[in-house]
């Protein structure tokens, strides 16, 4: 007489945890990364040879 509507599966439960936690803390890192290396999406000005004079 048990209710299988009414059990949780606590294995998937966790891996949903663990899955959650691991991608708060990769966005983070990847906050922190893009603060200290920010990625330019405008054009390098690029250095040519300096000319002689």
């Amino acid at each position: 007489m048990s209710n299988d509507e009414n059990l949780i599966d606590f294995s998937a439960e966790r891996d949903k945890r663990i899955h959650d936690l691991h991608d708060k803390r990769l966005n983070e890192m990847r906050e922190k990364f893009e603060q200290v290396l920010p990625l330019t999406q405008g054009k390098k000005k690029s250095r040519g040879k300096s000319k002689k004079r």
